[in-house]
């Protein structure tokens, strides 16, 4: 009886251990879908590290959606970290538009780090982006804000490798600047906006993207500030400081001049001691002939004296009483 009872128990674990690393009940939901796939091959993935239902579930959806998938390829692509059930649904989606979309050209879009799903929608549903307010000034100077409305469609042969919605914004936008730059005057451009749209879409700005610009439509223009007016503005101010900064120069260059004569005459005047006490010496000043010299001096002085404080009107209103 005991020896029944531990046969039992060993049949038991060993039925929950069974059951524990094989999931029966996946094996039979695939069997049933017409997936066929061994026990031994469900026991491979565990072993491998690869949970079955991440593999099983998206290869059940694609035999219904008729596709038809290698398994080994769904679990290579699920190791290398990929999106299994994203790229089954992108292959279903691009099977239903008519796209010819291929599961290694599908693994090599998941793995870039692109939603290949998101990429078959927008190839089927174009997406609308919007620019910001993109600044450009006309010829005659006048600054005009320009917003566009970019519609584009997924690429899916250059989404490996192909340059995103940034690009296109910066591309749209250099367009953009270019054209109203080219124009002789603002008024040409709110005249005929249409022309930006012309003129950007036939530079191919789509190239290397991947995205297929469809059409650029012009959502808004605002004008903005008279940029020429402005710039003439500064450079009137530039040239008058430099004018301002050359007058000072030459000031500064007179008062120099100025002071150099004076400290020349102021020398001069140091030699006239020295060559009178020459000439009393030398016998060609005669002692009277320098007080008489003193003389002037002193009588000058005493008239720079009464014209400076005014005593010559004061004696003659005096005398007048």
């Amino acid at each position: 009886m005991e020896g029944t009872l531990i046969i039992i128990a060993i049949v038991i674990l060993a039925l929950m251990v069974f059951f524990s690393v094989v999931p029966v009940g996946l094996w039979i939901s695939s069997m049933a879908s017409g997936v066929k796939v061994g026990l031994f091959s469900l026991v491979g993935m565990k072993l491998r590290r690869v949970r079955p239902q991440r593999i099983l579930l998206p290869m059940i959806k694609a035999t219904k959606a008729g596709l038809t998938l290698n398994m080994n390829e769904l679990e290579a692509h699920y190791l290398a970290g990929g999106n299994v059930d994203g790229v089954v649904d992108a292959l279903i989606a691009s099977e239903r538009a008519g796209i010819d979309l291929s599961f290694e050209k599908a693994a090599a879009i998941d793995l870039a780090g692109r939603e290949v799903l998101e990429a078959v929608k927008m190839s089927v549903n174009p997406k609308v982006i919007e620019t910001p307010n993109i600044s450009a000034v006309a010829k005659d100077g006048i600054e005009l804000l320009v917003k566009a409305r970019v519609t584009v469609r997924a690429n899916l042969e250059r989404l490996v490798g192909g340059a995103g919605e940034s690009t296109i914004l910066a591309r749209i936008g250099e367009g953009i600047v270019t054209t109203v730059g080219s124009s002789n005057s603002h008024k040409e451009v709110l005249e005929n906006p249409d022309n930006i749209s012309k003129l950007v879409l036939s530079k191919g700005l789509d190239s290397g993207t991947a995205f297929e610009i469809l059409s650029i439509d012009i959502a808004d223009i605002d004008v903005g500030r008279n940029i020429g007016a402005h710039l003439q503005s500064l450079q009137a101010e530039a040239d008058k400081n430099i004018a301002q900064a050359k007058a000072e120069e030459r000031r500064a260059m007179a008062i120099a001049l100025e002071q150099e004569m004076r400290a020349s005459v102021v020398e001069a005047e140091a030699e006239v001691p020295r060559a009178l006490a020459t000439a009393l010496r030398e016998g060609r000043l005669s002692v009277m002939d320098y007080y008489d010299m003193q003389n002037i001096q002193a009588d000058t002085r005493m008239r720079d004296e009464i014209a400076g404080n005014g005593q010559i009107g004061g004696s003659l209103t005096e005398g007048g009483k």
